[in-house]
């Protein structure tokens, strides 16, 4: 049986043991808010900053000039398709191509325009959100102290949001239809233009630079009685059907080549180490959020 007097002489020596962790634990999460947190976030700064530079883009000065890298197109479809693309940063400012067509064995050469380039929105958009991630990140210099946990939470969610949709944004290529393709302004940058049975498309897939060239014939009335638009794809395969101007069009051949823009590979690595460490940090504030439940980590 237990003595109701050890018992009680007990509780005050338990409340102290627990008064003392208790400081510590608030001790341990304050230099965590004061210096850890800071410490993270200037290593989050110093690798999007070179993220941010992996983009090429220009600086203000004499030497900001974007520098231009050529590209050899590989292919895996019997050297159908052959190229090279001229990347400057964001934008493809050439684009020289041969394509040896299925049926005649006739090679066509396209290049775009001199007074053309066009801009790869999945780039310009990642290093919109690689920019806004350091806004943030800027915006609690070292001088800030923060709070609670749940303040360092709310800026570390918000880092996290922008370097994802950067991240997918060049992980995962926007779909568009047949149509969408053959009326899209890519169409009117080459020289010669291109034929009414050819079209192409430019996109991003990781670290690679794609390149898929689409050959068309017109179906005739006859046979379009079951007639299905293709609907909305990054890649359309042989056989996709799809109505423009009163013609109906079928894919005979599609090809797809790619060559591998090394910068971009750094890129996606930056933003797998800097989604690892806001993960980190959040885990770590988990830990006093626990113990502590009474303050609003």
């Amino acid at each position: 049986m237990l003595n109701p007097q050890r018992s009680l002489s007990e509780l005050p020596k338990m409340s102290a043991a627990n008064q003392v962790e208790r400081a510590v634990m608030e001790e341990e999460f304050n230099w965590l808010l004061k210096e850890e947190v800071h410490s993270v976030l200037k290593q989050l700064q110093d690798i999007l900053k070179e993220a941010s530079r992996r983009f090429s883009m220009p600086t203000t000065g004499l030497d900001g000039q974007v520098k231009q890298e050529n590209f050899i197109l590989g292919s895996t479809t019997m050297d159908q398709v052959k190229g090279v693309l001229t990347l400057q940063g964001e934008a493809l400012t050439q684009a020289d191509i041969n394509l040896k067509v299925s049926k005649s064995s006739q090679v066509l050469h396209f290049q775009f325009r001199d007074d053309k380039q066009w801009k790869l929105q999945q780039i310009q958009d990642a290093r919109n959100h690689v920019n806004q991630a350091l806004q943030l990140l800027s915006s609690r210099d070292e001088s800030y102290h923060f709070k609670t946990g749940a303040e360092v939470n709310k800026l570390m969610d918000a880092v996290m949001l922008q370097l994802t949709r950067a991240r997918n944004r060049l992980t995962t290529p926007a779909t568009m239809t047949l149509p969408e393709l053959a009326t899209s302004g890519l169409m009117k940058m080459f020289s010669p233009p291109m034929p009414g049975d050819v079209m192409v498309n430019f996109y991003i897939n990781l670290s690679k630079l794609c390149l898929a060239v689409y050959q068309l014939h017109v179906l005739q009335p006859n046979t379009t009685k079951n007639f299905k638009p293709a609907g909305s794809s990054v890649l359309h395969n042989p056989g996709s059907t799809f109505e423009l101007n009163n013609n109906r069009f079928e894919v005979s051949h599609v090809h797809k080549v790619e060559c591998v823009v090394p910068w971009l590979n750094d890129t996606l690595v930056f933003f797998t180490i800097s989604l690892q460490l806001c993960q980190q940090l959040k885990d770590k504030i988990s830990v006093f959020s626990s113990l502590w439940n009474y303050r609003p980590f």
